[in-house]
């Protein structure tokens, strides 16, 4: 058995948070004053604020509404944090609203009595609360983690956003200013070194498995074998599977009366721009390596060429894009037309994207599993696409398909949340547009 350790040095960068903030970024002591701010305060101030007194039906009923607001904002939050590549900051808002939109729509259906200035209180100091947290005493914060040194774990030098504190003995007072504990369970451990995880874990601190901690922090899944989901299993989850298809399909529908207006509007600016198709049609790699036919709007001229590779490829400043279609694929305008697809039960809003057939075969035999990654639906939007953008060369489709694995591992309504939010992060910025 080989108990040779491995050596990690803690990266250089912004110091972790000061002990004096412990208290702030404590859950109960966030949990606590958001249940104040968001519930408490606005049912207290009667009077020269809000009419009537605290004890009439509308009152009450809005209390225990933002009460509860609080609590599933608060659920979403733990839910939606888990996952990497999030700043705490970027969750407040959409949980928030999700908690408060969800108890505003349960009053309109329910025709109780409530208090819209308060809710609206309610949301706004809720908020308020949090962000001034967030400013004061997480915006700079570093976790700090402790190093068991042994197996696997020179992996976690390249990520640069942990304090990694390599520990040289197995003893709890070593740990006391760390935030968790990775180790390598796969590694043949000493037996002190075992006995140490075990009581850490009975003391209330975190133990991570080195793998697990790394594709957290990363979002990335090493390609180095087919990778088992979070119930190790090659398959996502069936359940989810089918009621997100359904999902999509609703949505899709709901939507659509809005939708098609600005799709008119997108295609008589490309008519009035020049000739040509409004349409792009593509024929792509779908769910379960079925050929799909992927639409667009058309945002590049029309231009003909050799090498059918090159031609499927998009590249900075790609000199057929038109200015209209510049403008769209800044905004993702240009995916739109994809909600027939969904429509037709072909693509999901949320999945990997589907890959030019062309590509896919040439990606197919150069990068192993790469059709592993067509176990789910293809999305106008993913993992991959609000982390890294547009890629078409293979050493970036090899990071691209990381990306994906992870999507599939973790696949669940919490990332596709997190998706969501981020997409639309994305598509204010432009980021990874071409």
């Amino acid at each position: 058995m080989n108990r040779e350790t491995a050596s990690i040095k803690p990266p250089k960068g912004p110091r972790a948070a000061p002990r004096g903030r412990a208290l702030l970024i404590r859950r109960r002591f966030q949990f606590a004053g958001a249940m104040l701010f968001g519930a408490i305060l606005p049912w207290l101030l009667r009077g020269p604020l809000l009419p009537g007194t605290m004890w009439e039906a509308a009152p009450v009923n809005t209390l225990a509404g933002n009460a509860v607001a609080v609590m599933i904002a608060f659920w979403l939050r733990l839910s939606i944090e888990v996952y990497p590549g999030i700043r705490r900051s970027a969750v407040i808002l959409p949980a928030a609203l999700g908690g408060h939109g969800t108890i505003v729509v349960w009053f309109l259906l329910s025709r109780l009595p409530y208090e819209r200035v308060a809710l609206l209180g309610g949301l706004i100091l809720h908020m308020a609360w949090l962000y001034l947290l967030y400013v004061y005493a997480e915006r700079d914060l570093r976790r700090t983690i402790g190093v068991v040194p042994f197996g696997a774990i020179d992996q976690l030098k390249r990520i640069l956003s942990v304090d990694w504190r390599p520990l040289r003995r197995p003893r709890l007072a070593d740990v006391q200013k760390c935030d968790a504990i990775v180790a390598d369970f796969a590694a043949d451990l000493p037996d002190e070194w075992e006995a140490f995880l075990a009581d850490a874990a009975l003391d209330g601190r975190m133990v991570y498995q080195v793998k697990q901690l790394s594709e957290s922090l990363t979002g990335r899944v090493e390609l180095e074998h087919l990778s088992e989901n979070s119930f190790g299993s090659l398959l996502p989850a069936r359940g989810y599977f089918y009621l997100k298809a359904m999902g999509d399909f609703l949505f899709a529908l709901a939507i659509l009366p809005v939708a098609l207006p600005l799709m008119a509007v997108v295609a008589l600016a490309i008519r009035i721009e020049g000739p040509g198709d409004i349409l792009f049609r593509q024929k792509r790699v779908g769910h379960a390596g079925k050929r799909i036919t992927v639409y667009k709007f058309r945002t590049m001229n029309t231009v003909a060429m050799d090498d059918e590779r090159q031609a499927a490829m998009t590249s900075d400043d790609d000199a057929r894009i038109t200015r209209v279609g510049r403008t769209l694929r800044t905004l993702r305008l240009d995916e739109l037309p994809q909600m027939f697809n969904i429509l037709k039960w072909e693509m999901s809003w949320i999945g990997p994207r589907p890959e030019a057939e062309v590509l896919s075969v040439w990606y197919t035999s150069e990068i192993p599993f790469y059709r592993y990654r067509h176990v789910v639906k293809p999305g106008i939007s993913g993992w991959a696409q609000v982390n890294q953008g547009h890629v078409a060369q293979v050493d970036e489709v090899h990071e691209k398909l990381q990306y994906d694995f992870y999507y599939i591992k973790y696949f669940s309504p919490w990332l596709d949340l997190l998706i969501l939010f981020r997409t639309i992060k994305t598509m204010l910025s432009g980021f990874g547009a071409r």
